[in-house]
């Protein structure tokens, strides 16, 4: 290989390098504001989910229409992935998922509402339909946005449009650790709130002593069961979905973060292996220059 190439390759491989470095930089801020959004909600959505579970021992809240639980033929799909790339396996993870979980139903009876354009173009290459697809753009979303999107889909469900609803995204475990996760919105069961609340309490930290939720027996409703269930439970659908919003957008920049920072690490390697490869090529062939500069002198001398 020629010094011309690869002091070439080595100017390259540094701009790429500084790239990768500013990329990581911007994800690390981005990620301690996601990441602090994620963690201070999730008291909030376990609260909530909390009311949801005490309520669950009443009769009402099993006669509710978001709670009837029937023979699933049609599925609503929410997927929550990004518009962008360069996040490792975070995207190609969700969407594994995704598809594992809508694969016992025909391609005609899954509807999916896809935040992300990576979700969107995957299932739409396949022949699903795109009932609603958003732009995952910005990192600060209003609530409004998922309480619309909720209000959607219990009606749809109310309807019996679909028989369940699922989303899938990507649980914010740590920095280095995001699991993709589907998990089932509606109809809302005890046990669908439980795996809900498990995946909001961290291993660690100070949340983590939270004791199970537990529901009574019994639960007396003032002034009416129905009238307190009708609001509280479309607003406990659009908390849990909201929750899975801020733990998705905690998870794409942690996984962007971590990315780039081992692209500038390799980057980094490889322009010191190209300037060894240099060095070494330079010195071989000065050493030759200075051995035929002395062969020469030899054969005049002789």
């Amino acid at each position: 290989m020629a010094l011309r190439d690869i002091k070439t390759k080595i100017q390259a491989t540094e701009r790429t390098h500084k790239v990768t470095r500013a990329m990581e930089a911007v994800s690390a801020v981005k990620m301690r504001t996601t990441q602090s959004t994620a963690l201070a909600g999730r008291p909030y959505a376990r609260a909530a989910l909390s009311i949801l579970a005490r309520l669950s021992g009443s009769a009402d809240i099993m006669r509710h229409p978001l709670a009837h639980v029937r023979r699933a033929e049609r599925c609503a799909l929410v997927i929550l992935t990004s518009d962008k790339g360069l996040a490792g396996a975070l995207n190609s993870g969700v969407i594994k998922a995704a598809a594992e979980a809508v694969a016992a139903y025909p391609v005609a009876a899954v509807t999916v509402y896809a935040y992300g354009k990576k979700g969107e173009e995957y299932f739409a290459r396949r022949g699903y339909r795109i009932a609603r697809a958003f732009e995952n753009k910005q990192d600060v979303v209003e609530f409004s946005v998922m309480e619309e999107l909720a209000a959607e889909l219990s009606q749809e469900f109310m309807k019996e449009t679909y028989d369940e609803v699922l989303v899938a995204y990507s649980n914010f475990k740590s920095t280095f650790e995001q699991v993709p996760a589907v998990r089932r919105l509606l109809p809302l069961t005890l046990a669908n709130i439980e795996q809900l609340v498990r995946d909001i309490v961290p291993v660690k930290g100070k949340w983590s002593e939270l004791g199970p939720i537990e529901s009574p027996a019994a639960y007396s409703i003032e002034p009416d069961g129905k009238e307190v269930l009708n609001y509280l439970i479309p607003r406990l659908v659009s908390v849990s979905l909201y929750h899975f919003l801020l733990e998705a957008k905690a998870s794409e920049h942690s996984a962007r973060m971590v990315a780039m920072k081992n692209a500038s690490d390799k980057s980094r390697e490889v322009a010191h292996d190209l300037t060894r490869l240099f060095n070494k090529i330079r010195q071989a062939g000065i050493t030759r220059e200075v051995s035929e500069i002395v062969g020469g002198r030899e054969a005049l001398t002789t």
